[in-house]
């Protein structure tokens, strides 16, 4: 799947960054940390990346996106496996958005609180300041 099929477009890394919106040194990041890879290089030649790379750096942008971090992403790539088993990832995927949604459920539910603090100090000041303004 990651091996250069005959007449496959090699995108090099600049062209691509710039079509995603993302920098070189942030698709080198990536690829140092093992979350995506490019196609093999000959000395001196610039990264590339086959179509199935670009799917895979445009499903990574996703998934930071939705909050994930690099070693969340990194656990779904040895999830995927060399053998790029769709199915044993997905599993461990399910499992990492189910965490996140119970972090940001977490996280509403002390916002909705801190509103609630926060409305309830304002109605507070008003209500000392009209107060005192009528003395």
């Amino acid at each position: 799947m990651d091996e250069i099929k005959d007449g496959e477009e090699i995108v090099a890394i600049g062209e691509l960054a710039k079509s995603l919106d993302l920098t070189t040194r942030t698709l080198r990041y990536w690829e140092e940390v093992g979350i995506i890879a490019s196609v093999p290089r000959s000395d001196g030649a610039t990264r590339g990346y086959t179509p199935y790379f670009v799917r895979r750096i445009r499903f990574i942008m996703r998934l930071k996106e939705l909050g994930l971090t690099i070693k969340e992403m990194q656990d779904l790539y040895v999830a995927y496996g060399e053998a790029k088993e769709t199915e044993r990832m997905i599993p461990r995927l399910v499992e990492i958005l189910d965490e996140h949604t119970v972090m940001i459920d977490e996280k509403m539910a002390r916002l909705a609180l801190l509103r609630k603090d926060l409305v309830d100090y304002r109605q507070k000041i008003i209500a000392k300041f009209s107060l005192s303004q009528g003395r």
